[in-house]
């Protein structure tokens, strides 16, 4: 037992190899007197060498590198979570982020936000666009679906839609907190590249988001209270949570409760009027 403890890298390489198809990487399956992949298999694969390889799953080898890591990777075909595992357990800490551009949700996530009756809620990816969200989301906070997908942007709606602008009960405080959290989560995505152009032309457009870009804040986006003063229900307290939606490091999930039954009233009346609306 204490040698496995020492070689958690090692057993864990070993269990896996032993579990791959050999026909689904295209080698032979005669001769064989264990199952999955040899481990010279798998360290041509990964263009290292076939010593080196067993040395590391007999916990010899030294720590490996981030760039052989990642060539093992590839190699098995692990999946992120898989290839997030053996960086733990080899370096004690997870591999640099590769930002990913968003695909959607799915079916079943989209039921999740539907099954939120009067809390508004939406999902964003860590550059801050809405990909989602559902019917209390669309009364209280902005109809997502009446813009076009470039435009249903977090950012660009509290500095360029003033009618976002006009609910908050303290827009630059709101303002500040968006800011800093978007830079947070930007940078924890690996997806700094991929915001340049928005960061740009909001800079460009809004003197203030260039002012508190400038200041370089960063927060995490947890939880909160905040007030709305909604144009038509009025003040609408509320209280929010951000979550990881487990298996997809690409989206993040907000969601605001009414914080009294006076406030789920309130957004039960402006679904039945919007329904009403769409008869």
């Amino acid at each position: 037992m204490p040698a496995t403890q020492d070689n958690l890298l090692g057993v864990y390489l070993k269990d896996r190899r032993a579990k791959l198809d050999p026909a689904a990487f295209g080698f032979s399956l005669k001769r064989r007197r264990t199952p999955g992949l040899r481990r010279e298999e798998v360290a041509q694969r990964a263009n290292v060498s076939a010593t080196w390889y067993t040395w590391l799953e007999q916990g010899r080898g030294g720590a490996p590198s981030p760039d052989v890591l990642d060539r093992i990777a590839r190699a098995m075909m692990l999946t992120d979570v898989e290839r997030e595992h053996i960086f733990l357990l080899g370096l004690g800490r997870p591999p640099e982020v590769r930002y990913q551009a968003p695909e959607g949700v799915t079916p079943r996530l989209q039921r999740v936000l539907d099954s939120l009756e009067v809390s508004p809620a939406f999902v964003k990816t860590p550059t801050w666009d809405v990909v989602a969200w559902n019917r209390a989301a669309t009364v209280v906070l902005t109809d997502y679906s009446t813009l076009a997908p470039e435009q249903r942007n977090i950012l660009r709606l509290i500095f360029r839609d003033s009618r976002v602008r006009t609910v908050q009960s303290n827009w630059e405080h709101v303002a500040r907190y968006v800011v800093a959290a978007f830079r947070a989560d930007a940078a924890r995505a690996g997806a700094t590249h991929e915001i340049q152009s928005l960061v740009e032309d909001l800079c460009r457009l809004s003197p203030e988001f260039e002012t508190m870009w400038r200041d370089n804040d960063v927060r995490t986006y947890g939880d909160g209270a905040k007030i709305l003063h909604h144009p038509v229900a009025g003040p609408l307290a509320l209280e929010y949570s951000a979550f990881a939606v487990d298996g997809r490091p690409d989206l993040g999930m907000v969601i605001y409760n009414p914080a009294t039954p006076a406030d789920a009233d309130k957004i039960r009346a402006l679904l039945k009027t919007k329904r009403k609306a769409a008869r």
